[in-house]
């Protein structure tokens, strides 16, 4: 009796914390709230699933419980009793089955509502998801804002900046993105000296980050070989601006620590992580690599130190996204290191994986399984003083559900002038996905951009 007394403060200090707080009611949580015979079962439950399920099972978290009840006060007794009423407790699907919930997004819920490990959530945010509607996850390739090169010149000139630079219809795209990630291939900073022998070093002004919101930007990677182009002082100017504006950023940091932290989203009862690295330089080292004192990039030329946290992010996520910096430049066919890496990114726990870097498209194919997209290229980018030629690019997209990525998708676009469009002349947003086709060993791209398996 004593254990069960001991149950029911626990119980009633949950939900007075608003852990039940599905109604619009604000009674009083009372002894008379949770019946006897209702604790007891829940009690019941908990000791059953605490006592035999597996680390995979709980999602590797430090459940209690404390947490049972929880679950109990926001979806009902019948789903605890279910969940501990099933024979396979390995299998973590479970939970989702009986709450719509997974036990990561579960356990986050658990941490926003009690302040307990409130360190699981700050890197987490939580996405506003129509009921029924897949949440849709969108990548850029390079975006560039250094200073004096032309697509900023022309950007300075337009009345309404970094907005002005895509056609209404891609910005659109963008902006309605659930999650719009970017590649910022260069630091926010008027600080620092550019790195001596490198060909190409660019910096922007830290007033330019405030472009950024206006083309819808969530996440910014910064796992890229010019973030570093001037130096420590660069880079750590690079993340103050960032933060200063509200913007996450992934694949580089103060120190190895926060550079390997991946940021993650929860929507549609799943929590979805991105990771970010760099495979770029493979043979100078101009950008520095993060170490336990240093600022830096995370690296995955020797992918063990990234995979490793891939495998971390997928032991406590639902599904993970990799985006890579790789592959040589002006290259349109992908090399056999960037396969490798793909295959070791995949047996880490990748579920998709998108790349950057070589200034031009590549294949989008599937390995073991997992969309692969190669290259989206410039997405809107330059390295001169003067407007280059135009160039084909594209977004990746893809979507994803309860049942986890429900599509992958590639959006034809196109830079001309400096500005990106989507690519809406039939014949030409053909030739694309034909010429995108033809590079592709394993996948087709269709007319409606999504991509299957090659039959």
């Amino acid at each position: 009796m004593k254990k069960q007394v001991k149950k029911f403060i626990a119980l009633l200090a949950v939900l007075s914390l608003g852990l039940c707080a599905l109604s619009s009611t604000s009674e009083a949580v009372s002894e008379t709230a949770v019946p006897d015979t209702a604790l007891s079962d829940i009690v019941s439950c908990a000791e059953t699933i605490l006592s035999k399920a597996d680390g995979n099972f709980i999602g590797h978290h430090p459940i209690n419980e404390n947490f049972i009840f929880y679950v109990a006060s926001l979806c009902g007794e019948q789903a605890v009793k279910d969940i501990a009423a099933g024979n396979d407790f390995s299998d973590p699907e479970v939970w989702y089955r009986e709450t719509g919930n997974s036990i990561h997004v579960l356990w986050d819920g658990y941490c926003r509502q009690t302040g307990i490990s409130y360190y699981q959530t700050t890197r987490t945010k939580v996405l506003s998801v129509p009921d029924g509607q897949p949440a849709k996850f969108v990548f850029t390739g390079d975006i560039g804002m250094g200073e004096n090169l032309a697509t900023t010149k022309y950007m300075t000139s337009c009345k309404n900046g970094l907005a002005d630079c895509f056609s209404a219809d891609l910005l659109s795209e963008m902006k309605g993105a659930d999650v719009l990630t970017i590649n910022n291939e260069f630091p926010y900073t008027d600080r620092g000296t550019a790195l001596a022998g490198k060909t190409y070093t660019f910096r922007a002004h830290p007033g330019r980050v405030q472009e950024l919101k206006k083309i819808g930007v969530d996440l910014v990677s910064l796992a890229n070989n010019h973030v570093f182009d001037y130096g420590e002082e660069g880079i750590l100017d690079t993340f103050e601006t960032l933060e200063k504006a509200g913007y996450p950023y992934i694949g580089a940091g103060r120190n190895i620590e926060d550079a390997t932290e991946p940021y993650s989203f929860i929507a549609c009862g799943r929590k979805i992580t991105i990771c970010s690295a760099t495979q770029i330089e493979r043979s100078a080292h101009f950008t520095q690599e993060a170490t336990d004192s240093l600022p830096g990039v995370i690296k995955t030329l020797h992918p063990e130190r990234f995979c490793a946290e891939i495998q971390k992010a997928k032991k406590t996520s639902d599904i993970v996204i990799v985006f890579v910096h790789w592959g040589t430049e002006g290259m349109p066919n992908y090399g056999a290191d960037q396969t490798a890496l793909a295959h070791a990114f995949v047996s880490a726990g990748a579920d998709a994986i998108v790349g950057g870097h070589t200034h031009c498209l590549e294949a989008v194919e599937y390995v073991d399984g997992v969309p692969c997209f190669y290259s989206l290229g410039n997405y809107w980018f330059t390295t001169e003083a003067e407007n280059p030629g135009s160039y084909d690019t594209g977004l990746a997209e893809i979507t994803i559900g309860g049942d986890g990525i429900e599509s992958a998708s590639f959006l034809p676009c196109h830079f001309e002038n400096g500005v990106t469009a989507e690519t809406t002349d039939a014949a030409q947003k053909e030739s694309q996905i034909a010429y995108m086709n033809s590079l592709s060993k394993t996948a087709v791209i269709g007319e409606d951009g999504k991509i299957s398996p090659k039959q």
